[in-house]
Parts: structure tokens; C-alpha cells; sequence
């Protein structure tokens, strides 16, 4: 009998629907023992979806990272997003792959080790109670909890000795080894977070009792939600680096370079902007984009002041005195250009617009003459240490011939005095005259972040937008106007 349009899945292949609907279950039940984004979509099918790309990213990474020779993954993710649950699910699955593996997780203390450890046994423990509905022992039969094994926070597999271990800083592990050890959010809180002895007690415990404890060959998860510098996480990744051992590293951000959510599904833009203005902008910034900034021993630990317009006189009228430019070009490849546009009125400096980039010169040189154009600029200040001299050349002559702006004086001069030094000492001036647009935070974010993490004491990966600042500084509020050549 021919086959025609009209026939079903089931008659094109000689089945009866029952026999094809078995042949598709035991399918998906072997995909989800192969792949463990196909576990977590079967298991916990209302959270893991297709249109959650980071969730599917986070899974290939788990399995790729347990398959491979890398000992250390560490993942820093938003709160809220499935960190927690997605660990939980790994152990499940790494114990229907191999049932000898012995596991220690570790959390910020007993009672959230325990909860992750009972979701794990129970996860395991658990029988099919619909037949809609598929469960871990659905995927790994052979996987069973030993008779008698009921801790919640220390359990075995039948045929092993001790397969799983919660513990917390502070708690004990003698005794037992672990093939996979997961430590998921050390640090409890703010508090926490910038209590250095609470962080240097988190790294003690770490060194000395919990690597003490993974077995040769064993693996490492390290996930956290951001907070400090010194936190875990971030110890963890210096550490490392600093002794040759590579990093398998993810770092998710809530708030993406573009504007855009990681997921709207699980924190859209609107509750975003609630929780910053709820929580802070500093804190957010750490939990949800994993940009941890240490409050003690910031520089600019005031803030900044803000405007909402520029000054006027009784009659509406505009008195700023001058609108310049400070341009610092970057020196190194992986030095920022910062171009900072302000208009002066009585000393103080209000920011127009800012420019911070690591594109090229091709890009720059333009960029900037494009904005000395458009903002009206009176004076440019560029340093021309370091080729900055033939940048502010391309600049000057951008504006002559693309925009036959002939109004901008270019000052290009040579900056002596030590950069470290100049940006200490002009940072409490900065504060108090140097203001920026309301928003700023959100529109120049990256050069927001630059600036407000910078420290005091110890050598920073960039220095470039606290130079522009200093370079203010310089140039209005030591009332210097003039080149320093």
C-alpha cells in the first residue's frame, strides 16, 4: 500500500503508536544519560527551556568540564538564575554516570549544605508517581540509595562506602575523600563580604581542610554570586593563575554589554532597575555582574556629585565658561582611551560626555574629532606621551578637513608628574567639583565601573579614567589652563 500524506508517524516506520511511543520514551531517556542538558530539560522541564541559551551554555559546560582532564570550574552567575539548581542536577547525573564517585558539597552553612544534599538524595530516592511524569530513576535505574542511608547530609549509594558529604566552613569532612568536590556560595552576606577576617577564614578552611580532602585526579566547582575581591571565587581564580593551574571560568552578567537581560524570563530590565535601586548600585553590580567593588579602600568613596542641567543666570541664560576635552590615548593595547568632555563654570567641571573604548586608532582618532565637533569644544587637552602627540595630529586634522572646524584648540602636551600620585591626590576635588549628568551610572557603565572599584593601595588593571579625572583636575580646579610644555 502506497504511503500517502495523510499517514502517522508511527504507520511510516510499520508500528502501532504504543510501540512508537515506547521506542521515543526509552530515546529520550538515553539522550538524557548522554547529554545533561537533555537531564535537566526532562527533570525540571518548566526551567530549563530552549529560548534560556545561558542555561544551555552553563550544562554543556558542566558535562564538557567533567569529560575533560580540567580539574578547576569556576562559575560566577547572577542570583536566581539556576546556579544552585543546576549543580544540584549535576551531582544527580554524575552519580547515574558513575555511582563511585564520592562527592563533598560545601555551602555558607550546615543548613543550606544540607538542603542542597537532600535535594540530591531525594532526587535519587525518588519513584514514579505519574506516568506523565519522568524521574531520575526513570534515567539511572541502576543508581540507588543503600539501605539504612537516611542523613540528609551524609548518604551512600548501594555497593559504596560514602558516596556524598554536605558540609560548611567550620564543619568537619575527616575521613572522607572526594573524586568532585562543589562549593556553591560561600559568602551568606554584604556582612560577610567585607568582613576581612570572615573571607581570609572562608580561604584558610578552603586550603588547608578542603583541598586536604580531594582525591587524586579530582575535580574541582567553585560557584558563587560575586561580592568582594578576596571572596572565594575570586581568591580561587588568583590562586590558580598565580601556581599554572588553568581555569575553566563562566562569568554571567544580569545586565549584558548591550543593554539587554540575560534572561528576561527570569529577571526582565524592570525588576532589574527596582533591585538597583533597592539594593544599591555598588552591591548589584557585584551580585548580578560579577563585578565585585570593595567598599573599604576605594579612592573615590564619596560618589560623585550629579546635575540635572547645566547652569544658567536668572534669565535662562547658559554661563558656562568654556566647554574642553582631556583626552587620555591609550599606551598599551590593553590601556582604554578615555575622552572626557565637561563645561566649566566657576571651577567646577560638568560632564558632558564620555568616551571609553579599547577600539583602535582607526576607530579613536575619529571618534573623538567627531565629538570635538559636535560637543563645541573650545580647548582639547591630549597627552601626548607615547605617540599621543601623532594621535592628537589625526585628530586636529580630522577637524580641519572632515568638519572645517577650525574652533577647537588642540593642546597636546607631555605629562610628567606620576600617575598614581596625581589621582590620589586629586580625588577628594574630583568628588566635590567634578559632576556628572544624572544616569551616568547607566549610560557610561563601563567607565562608572572603572572608576568607582578603583583602590587606594595596589596596583590596578587600568588606570586610564581615574588619569582623565586627575587630568581635570590639573587643568581647572589648580586653576592651570595652560599646556604644561
Amino acid at each position: 500500500m502506497a504511503k500517502t500524506a495523510t499517514q502517522r508517524p508511527w504507520e511510516k516506520v510499520g508500528m502501532t503508536e504504543k510501540q512508537f511511543r515506547e521506542v521515543q520514551y526509552q530515546a529520550n531517556l538515553e539522550l538524557a544519560r548522554r547529554d545533561f542538558w537533555h537531564f535537566c530539560k526532562i527533570l525540571a522541564p518548566d526551567f530549563y527551556l530552549e529560548d534560556r541559551p545561558y542555561l544551555k551554555h552553563i550544562c554543556r559546560e558542566f558535562q564538557d568540564f567533567y569529560e575533560s582532564k580540567d580539574k578547576v570550574l569556576i562559575i560566577n552567575e547572577p542570583p536566581r538564575h539556576g546556579k544552585s539548581r543546576t549543580a544540584g542536577l549535576f551531582a544527580q547525573w554524575v552519580f547515574g554516570k558513575n555511582p563511585a564517585e564520592k562527592i563533598i558539597t560545601g555551602s555558607y552553612n550546615e543548613q543550606l549544605s544540607t538542603t542542597f544534599s537532600r535535594g540530591v538524595r531525594n532526587a535519587i530516592m525518588e519513584r514514579k508517581a505519574s506516568k506523565d511524569r519522568i524521574v531520575y530513576h526513570d534515567v539511572f535505574p541502576a543508581t540507588t540509595l543503600k539501605k539504612g542511608s537516611s542523613a540528609a547530609n551524609l548518604w551512600t549509594l548501594e555497593g559504596q562506602h560514602i558516596s556524598y558529604l554536605a558540609t560548611s566552613p567550620g564543619g568537619t569532612v575527616t575521613g572522607f575523600g572526594a573524586t568532585l568536590m562543589i562549593l556553591d556560595d560561600i559568602v551568606k552576606n554584604y556582612e560577610e563580604a567585607m568582613n576581612e577576617t570572615v573571607l581570609e577564614n572562608h580561604w584558610v578552611w578552603f586550603t588547608n581542610t578542603m583541598l586536604s580532602r580531594l582525591e587524586k585526579g579530582g575535580k574541582l566547582i567553585i560557584i558563587a554570586t560575586r561580592w568582594n575581591t578576596k571572596d572565594l571565587s575570586g581568591r580561587a581564580i588568583d590562586h590558580y593563575k598565580a601556581i599554572g593551574v588553568p581555569i575553566r571560568l563562566i562569568t554571567e552578567k544580569a545586565l549584558q554589554d548591550d543593554g539587554t537581560m540575560l534572561c528576561d524570563g527570569v529577571l526582565d530590565r524592570p525588576a532589574y532597575d527596582l533591585i538597583v535601586k533597592t539594593m544599591g548600585r555598588e552591591i548589584v553590580e557585584a551580585n548580578y555582574n560579577q563585578n565585585p567593588i570593595d567598599l573599604v579602600g576605594r579612592l573615590y568613596n564619596l560618589g560623585f556629585q550629579t546635575y540635572k542641567s547645566l547652569p544658567v543666570d536668572d534669565k535662562g541664560q547658559s554661563v558656562v565658561e568654556e566647554i574642553c576635552a582631556y583626552v587620555d590615548t591609550a599606551d598599551q593595547g590593553s590601556d582604554y582611551l578615555c575622552c572626557i568632555i565637561y563645561a566649566i563654570y566657576r571651577q567646577q567641571a560638568y560632564v558632558l560626555d564620555v568616551y571609553f573604548t579599547k577600539d583602535g586608532m582607526e576607530i579613536t582618532e575619529g571618534e573623538v574629532a567627531k565629538r570635538l565637533h559636535d560637543y563645541k569644544v573650545n580647548r582639547a587637552f591630549i597627552e601626548s606621551n607615547n605617540g599621543g602627540r601623532g594621535f592628537g595630529r589625526s585628530v586636529e586634522r580630522i577637524l580641519r578637513e572632515k568638519y572645517h572646524w577650525y574652533k577647537t584648540y588642540i593642546d597636546l602636551f607631555t605629562q610628567s608628574r606620576n600617575k598614581k600620585s596625581r589621582i590620589l591626590s586629586s580625588a577628594t576635588w574630583c568628588q566635590n567639583n567634578i559632576k556628572f549628568p544624572i544616569g551616568w551610572e547607566v549610560n557610561y557603565a563601563e567607565f562608572y565601573g572603572d572608576v568607582m572599584g578603583y583602590q587606594k593601595e595596589g596596583k590596578m588593571a587600568h588606570d586610564d579614567a581615574e588619569d582623565c579625572l586627575a587630568g581635570i583636575y590639573d587643568r581647572t580646579g589648580r586653576g592651570n589652563l595652560f599646556s604644561f610644555t
